[in-house]
C-alpha cells in the first residue's frame, strides 16, 4: 500500500520567530505586516530577552514597532499597573511624534488588555492629570510635560520598567539634556534603557554608553546614511530668490504632494503667503501655532487636501506619510544630522522620492557637513534662470570647502608692471 506524501505544513510566521506571541501575530498580519524590517529582526528579540538596546537605523524602517511590539508582549505578562503609574515610558522630543508614537502603541497593542497615554506640552495638563488617576501601561511623553506631571504628583516613576528615547539624538542634544538628567535621577536605576534613533554623533554615543548597561548594539544601516531610494540634489541660489525658486520648481516637476523646510518660523510663514497668492493650497507647522492647528494642519496634508506643507525643524520627526514624492530645504539646517530626518520623511518603506535643497552662498558651511555627515557629494544642477550672482562654493568628495585660486596683487603705485621679456632685452 502506497503512503500519500504529507501535505506541506505552512511556514511559522516571521514574526513569531522573533519570539512575539500569536496574540501581537495576529494584530500584525492584521495590519499587514508581513517581514520584519532588519532593525526589526535585531531589536525584538534584544528587548524581549531584557537587553539594554542602542540602535541605529534609517528613518522608515520600523524602529517604533521594534521597540514597541516587543515592551507590549513583556507588559501583558507581567500584571497590571498602579494608580498615577506608568510602567514603560517613550520620551519623545515633539508633540508631533508623541502623537504618531501613540497611534502605533495603540494599533499594536489591540485585543491587549493595557492602557496608553501620549502627553505633551502645547495643550492643557488637566485631561492628562485625570487619565493618569487610574495609572497606564504605556506613557509616550515629551521631557517638559513629563516633568511638569511629575511635579503635581500626576505621575509616579516607582513601576518602571522600561524607558525608551526615541529619536535620542536630539533627546540627548543640548536642547533637551537639562529634562533628561531631570527625569534620569527620579527614574527607578534598576530598569531596561532603550535607545533609538536614525542618527548618533560620537559624542552622543560616548553620553548613552553611561545610560546603559551592557548594551545590545544595531546598526541596521550604516551610520548617519539618508534612504538610498531617494534621489538628492541641489540647486545653487541666491537667498532672495529662493521662494520664486520653489514655486517654480513646484510646476516644473508637478509633484503632488512637497514637505517643504524653512528655517525661521518667519520664513514659513511668508511661503506660505506666497503659495496662497498663487493658488496652491499650502499650510504649515511651527512652534508659534497651537497644538490643535498644528494637528489640523497634518492631518490636512495626509488626507491629501494640502498641496504643500512647509515645517520648521520642530516638526521634522513627527511627520510620516505614505508615498511622499519629494522634500525640499528650502534652507539648509544648521544641524546636520538634521538633514537626515528631512530627507527620510520621503522614500519610507522602500518608496522612491526626491530630496532637494535650495542652497546660497552664505549655506557653503551647513552644506560642508551634511556632504561629510553622509558620505556622500549632492549633485549640483543650476535651474535656467536662476544662476546666483554669488557664486556658491564648490565641496570636495570629503564635504570640504574648495576655495576660489587667490588673484595676483596689483603692484603698489602707478608704475607700469614690466614683462620677464622686457627687462631680458634690457
Amino acid at each position: 500500500m502506497s503512503l500519500s506524501p504529507p501535505s506541506p505544513q505552512p511556514s511559522a510566521n516571521p514574526f513569531s520567530a522573533l519570539g512575539l506571541n500569536d496574540r501581537i501575530v495576529q494584530t500584525l498580519e492584521t495590519l499587514q505586516y508581513q517581514t520584519p524590517t532588519a532593525v526589526q529582526q535585531q531589536a525584538i528579540p534584544a528587548v524581549l530577552a531584557g537587553r539594554d538596546v542602542m540602535a541605529a537605523a534609517q528613518t522608515g524602517t520600523g524602529k517604533t514597532a521594534g521597540f514597541t511590539l516587543p515592551i507590549l508582549q513583556r507588559l501583558s505578562k507581567s500584571g497590571t499597573v498602579g494608580a498615577n503609574a506608568a510602567r514603560a515610558l517613550i520620551l519623545v522630543p515633539t508633540r508631533e511624534l508623541a502623537e504618531q508614537v501613540h497611534d502605533s502603541v495603540r494599533a499594536y497593542a489591540a485585543g491587549l488588555p493595557l492602557r496608553s497615554l501620549a502627553a505633551y506640552g502645547g495643550v492643557s495638563i488637566n485631561p492628562q492629570m485625570m487619565a493618569l488617576r487610574k495609572g497606564v501601561d504605556v506613557l509616550v511623553a515629551t521631557p517638559g510635560r513629563l516633568l511638569d506631571l511629575h511635579r503635581q504628583n500626576a505621575v509616579r516613576f516607582n513601576e518602571v520598567k522600561t524607558l525608551v528615547l526615541d529619536e535620542a539624538d536630539r533627546m540627548l542634544d543640548l536642547g533637551f539634556a537639562r529634562e533628561l538628567d531631570g527625569l534620569i535621577k527620579v527614574l527607578p536605576k534598576k530598569r531596561q534603557t532603550l535607545l533609538f534613533s536614525a542618527t548618533f554623533s560620537d559624542q552622543i554615543r560616548a553620553l548613552a554608553n553611561q545610560m546603559l548597561r551592557d548594551p545590545v548594539r544595531i546598526e541596521a544601516t550604516p551610520r548617519n546614511t539618508t534612504v538610498a531610494a531617494i534621489r538628492q540634489w541641489l540647486v545653487p541660489v541666491d537667498k532672495k530668490r529662493k521662494p520664486e525658486l520653489f514655486v517654480h520648481l513646484l510646476k516644473k516637476h508637478d509633484w503632488t504632494q512637497v514637505l517643504a523646510f524653512a528655517r525661521t518660523r518667519k520664513g514659513v510663514d511668508e511661503l506660505v503667503d506666497l503659495l496662497a497668492a498663487k493658488r496652491i493650497s499650502a499650510d504649515s507647522i511651527h512652534g508659534d501655532k497651537p497644538q490643535p492647528a498644528r494637528l489640523r494642519a497634518l492631518e490636512r496634508f495626509r488626507a491629501g487636501e494640502v498641496r504643500v506643507l512647509v515645517a520648521t525643524d520642530v516638526a521634522a520627526r513627527g511627520i510620516d506619510i505614505d508615498d511622499l514624492p519629494a522634500v525640499i530645504n528650502v534652507d539648509l539646517p544648521i544641524v546636520a544630522e538634521d538633514y537626515v530626518h528631512r530627507t527620510g520623511r520621503t522614500g519610507r518603506k522602500g518608496a522612491s522620492g526626491e530630496a532637494v535643497s535650495l542652497v546660497c552662498a552664505d549655506e557653503v558651511e551647513q552644506l560642508a557637513a551634511i556632504e561629510v555627515l553622509t558620505r556622500q557629494t549632492l549633485e549640483r544642477i543650476e535651474e535656467p534662470g536662476f544662476a546666483p550672482d554669488h557664486r556658491v562654493p564648490m565641496t570636495d568628495a570629503k564635504g570640504q570647502i574648495v576655495k576660489k585660486p587667490k588673484k595676483p596683487k596689483k603692484p603698489k603705485g602707478d608704475a607700469p608692471v614690466v614683462s620677464e621679456d622686457v627687462r631680458f632685452r634690457r
